[in-house]
């Protein structure tokens, strides 16, 4: 689906993000760009903002003030509009338990619209995921890292203009990181903007150019991801989060 360019000229663009819940600010004053083949990982502690932001750029969970833009789509004006232009995995759920991996892929590509050619790409990713064995069984009795890589496999199959990946590494076994990290690449070579949440900083230098430290839903530092690498890098970011 088309839709007109952001603002900025960027697939992801966040002014002054506010996420409220009752009297806490999960997400206080963000702004945050992710350039059209950029991959930006957001890292933090638990309850740092990572999730809620995502959400919002997924049209799952409205602002309560901001700017909010994905491929030129206004967001919390038209969530419906902005979930088709986004691939999301989000960090707990997503699937259907009594569903298997190919109803799931049946599913999305139904309503999606998308061309017969589906069920080529829809085997390839099953065959790199390591899902294959188990594109028959029903959802309801995988592992949590077969849920994970599951639902970045969903989230990357339409081939989005943005690709949102929540926690993707998330009790996920060294084949299932690499093919993650293997449709990462993928992604941003056909000129997706990539935003990876994730709370494994070394996960988050490889898989991105830049990270976004949040915490208490503030941006504490934003750098070139590979300053975040090593000893070095690990000790500064802990250093960040106190």
């Amino acid at each position: 689906m088309s839709a007109s360019p952001s603002p900025s000229g960027t697939p992801v663009d966040v002014r002054g993000l506010v996420v409220t819940f009752g009297q806490v600010r999960a997400v206080d004053d963000l702004t945050l760009r992710v350039p059209a083949g950029g991959a930006v990982a957001l890292v933090g502690r638990n309850g740092a903002g990572k999730s809620t932001t995502l959400r919002v750029l997924a049209g799952v969970l409205p602002p309560a003030q901001g700017d909010v833009h994905v491929v030129g789509i206004d967001a919390a004006r038209e969530p419906r509009r902005a979930r088709e232009v986004v691939g999301y995995c989000p960090d707990v759920g997503g699937l259907i338990p009594r569903a298997t991996p190919w109803e799931h892929l049946q599913l999305a590509a139904r309503l999606r619209g998308l061309p017969s050619s589906w069920e080529e790409r829809a085997t390839d990713l099953l065959d790199r995921f390591d899902l294959a064995g188990a594109a028959d069984r029903v959802t309801s009795g995988f592992s949590h890292g077969m849920g994970r890589r599951l639902s970045v496999l969903l989230a990357a199959f339409h081939e989005p203009a943005v690709l949102l990946l929540d926690e993707p590494f998330d009790g996920v076994d060294p084949l299932g990181v690499e093919a993650t990290l293997e449709e990462v690449r993928r992604a941003r070579m056909r000129g997706a903007a990539v935003l990876v949440s994730t709370h494994l900083l070394e996960l988050a230098v490889q898989a991105c150019d830049e990270a976004v430290v949040l915490r208490a839903g503030r941006v504490v530092a934003a750098s070139p991801a590979g300053e975040l690498a090593g000893e070095a890098g690990a000790a500064r970011y802990r250093e960040l989060l106190t």
